[in-house]
């Protein structure tokens, strides 16, 4: 990208792609309503991606949805209790991407498509799907979202959330405590025997194909700089009075900085 050229902090190469795929999106579903804008929120595990998705649904309200990677674990109901343990749940083979390429094509269609769910306590996929219906927005977070060209090209924006691994990994004991059942010396023991070197392989090493990379914390002109690619995204797609921009960007900086 060409780090001289901007347009109210967004590069003018990422504008001019998106752009592009969104005229060619259009002139594939000509009367298609507007077509949902699909947003990837990825970083490491405890990095914050599901806090920014929360946060950014919530600013957005009616007009937005929320979508996991989380969701999309394989089901190891064929495997022991004793060979589900073993399984490495750090790397992307771990996530049934068949699956998740399917309910992006629909999202992306602006179909109505089911959605699978996960109990991490038994590692099995529920019984019960869940239907879920496109939104204007649609936030998507999972660590391995850049993993691959065609789960990149999903998307119409890519956030990296760069955090610290003393930060995640506290992060990461608090929620695997209170949400999984896990003790704080396992969760140890796992982040240092896999999710540290998986992380450094299959997350970090893709942070380069992110449109937009968020430092832990959060400051102001990196809430502007997001508020903006979001923006630009909505202009591009829908019509949108200007003095909304203002808005959205105050909106964000109230939000993002309750954290």
């Amino acid at each position: 990208m060409n780090k001289s050229a901007t347009i109210g902090g967004v590069e003018s190469a990422v504008l001019s792609r998106l752009n592009h795929a969104w005229k060619q999106r259009r002139r594939e579903n000509a009367d298609a309503a507007p077509l949902p804008i699909l947003i990837a929120i990825t970083g490491g595990s405890g990095s914050g991606k599901s806090w920014l998705a929360d946060r950014l649904q919530q600013a957005f309200g009616k007009e937005a949805a929320r979508l996991s990677l989380d969701d999309f674990y394989r089901d190891l109901s064929s495997l022991t209790s004793e060979q589900r343990e073993k399984v490495n749940f750090d790397h992307p083979r771990s996530i049934d991407w068949p699956c998740v390429e399917h309910v992006l094509s629909d999202c992306r269609a602006g179909r109505l498509t089911r959605l699978p769910r996960y109990d991490f306590k038994t590692h099995t996929r529920l019984p019960k799907t869940e239907w879920f219906q496109p939104k204007l927005l649609i936030f998507m977070d999972g660590l391995w979202l850049l993993h691959g060209a065609a789960m990149r090209a999903s998307f119409d924006l890519k956030i990296f959330i760069d955090c610290s691994a003393s930060l995640r990994l506290e992060r990461r004991m608090a929620r695997d405590a209170a949400e999984r059942g896990r003790s704080p010396l396992a969760v140890r023991q796992q982040f240092e025997l896999t999710v540290a070197a998986m992380h450094d392989r299959h997350v970090a090493s893709k942070a380069h194909w992110a449109d937009i990379i968020l430092k832990q914390p959060l400051q102001d002109k990196d809430i502007h700089q997001l508020a903006d690619q979001i923006w630009a995204l909505l202009s591009l797609m829908v019509s949108k009075q200007e003095w909304m921009r203002s808005a959205l960007q105050t909106e964000l900086c109230t939000i993002l900085k309750s954290h």
